[in-house]
């Protein structure tokens, strides 16, 4: 399209004065067309100018040059080698040279494979606009609305991470108390991780803790499991919501809550079978009501705190990625004396491009041939990348 030909700079050179505007090209000219490309520069940008080209140079009619406009959004050679030479016999009984037509054809037709109408390109200005405006004076919203419209895309969250980060915005892993389904920005202006982007939790769990974390927040895991509806949030999405640090402030490790489980759901049952009972002492007290200084609840389990990669490990399994850390940051160092570029760097090229990154997927299949290929996922903090191994690199 405009970035295969060049147009793109041509535009904003020609707008800011650097290049001289010509109808539509330095090298071959043909003033009939000012009138279609004067608006732009004499640049093409819209479909109606490559129709409108295609009438005033070749005379096509209206339905013609829309079958021309068709013709190049297929990509069909046939099809395409037909309309050219419609295109340079109706230039040539308009007494257009056949190398300028033939020029001219062909830069419409790099164009029109990848163009859109005016409205359409308008309207996807406007978005544009009106969405950089958003990141400019509300980035941790706008990256926040972002997230959520991707959340169920691990891949897409990924980069949407590392753009935070790298936007100096401050990302906050999930948390039961204050997190609510979608992402949302905090009074200190931080991203609060959404509940609805951990998986193994569904509306259901997740709107129990939230209607519940409307009374203040949570004390610790046996308040916790003693405020909300048990019957929705199981044991499961108890310990996805702890792998994904969602429980980090109800304890003093996720090992340790994990450890507490059982005795908090025990506890919070025993609690609601007493409520529905009414139990009352000789003084006319609830049971459970004790005294301001005393504590309801046994403490959380003493056992040792997970080990870094397992931490990271149930964030990449609850969330798809590691936020409070990457594996890769500890071979970043070494790893960079030999591969310069992140992932997030790569650019479209035909050239061989070099990154490094840890694997966190893979699957392998068979060729025709009968030999064992591999597609690995790449990730190296900054962004994924999916890559094809054959037999002889991979095994």
């Amino acid at each position: 399209g405009p970035l295969q030909s060049g147009m793109v700079d041509d535009f904003i050179d020609r707008k800011h004065g650097r290049q001289p505007v010509s109808f539509p090209h330095p090298d071959y000219q043909y003033e009939g067309l000012k009138p279609v490309l004067e608006p732009t520069y004499g640049v093409i940008l819209y479909q109606e100018q490559v129709m409108q080209i295609a009438q005033v140079m070749a005379g096509y009619t209206l339905g013609g040059a829309d079958m021309l406009r068709r013709a190049m959004g297929k990509k069909k050679p046939e099809e395409m080698a037909k309309q050219k030479q419609i295109f340079l016999d109706g230039c040539e009984k308009n007494g257009i040279d056949k190398t300028l037509a033939e020029n001219i054809f062909d830069l419409v037709e790099k164009f029109a494979g990848y163009g859109f109408n005016k409205s359409h390109s308008a309207a996807y200005a406007l978005v544009s606009y009106q969405t950089l405006w958003l990141k400019a004076h509300y980035p941790a919203e706008f990256m926040a609305a972002v997230l959520t419209a991707d959340m169920q895309n691990t891949d897409k969250v990924v980069t949407l991470v590392e753009e935070c980060r790298a936007m100096g915005l401050d990302l906050l892993v999930p948390d039961v108390s204050r997190s609510a389904y979608t992402f949302t920005v905090n009074d200190d202006g931080q991203i609060v991780y959404g509940l609805g982007a951990i998986k193994g939790l569904g509306e259901g769990p997740i709107d129990s803790i939230v209607a519940a974390a409307k009374d203040g927040p949570f004390e610790d895991i046996f308040d916790f499991c003693r405020r909300i509806d048990l019957k929705k949030v199981n044991k499961r999405a108890l310990e996805a919501l702890i792998r994904s640090g969602a429980m980090d402030k109800l304890g003093p490790g996720r090992a340790q809550l994990m450890a507490s489980i059982e005795k908090a759901i025990q506890q919070a049952d025993q609690q609601s079978k007493n409520d529905a009972a009414g139990m009352i002492d000789m003084f006319g007290e609830m049971l459970h009501a004790g005294g301001e200084d005393e504590d309801p609840y046994v403490d959380v389990a003493d056992v040792r705190e997970w080990p870094e990669k397992q931490r990271l490990k149930g964030e990449k399994d609850t969330l798809g990625l590691y936020l409070t850390g990457h594996p890769f940051d500890e071979y970043e160092k070494e790893v960079r004396q030999f591969v310069r570029s992140s992932i997030a760097d790569l650019k479209p090229n035909k050239s061989p491009q070099r990154v490094a990154g840890l694997v966190v997927a893979q699957r392998t299949m068979k060729t025709r041939t009968g030999s064992t290929m591999c597609f690995i996922t790449l990730d190296d903090r900054s962004a994924r990348i999916e890559a094809t191994l054959f037999s002889e690199a991979f095994f």
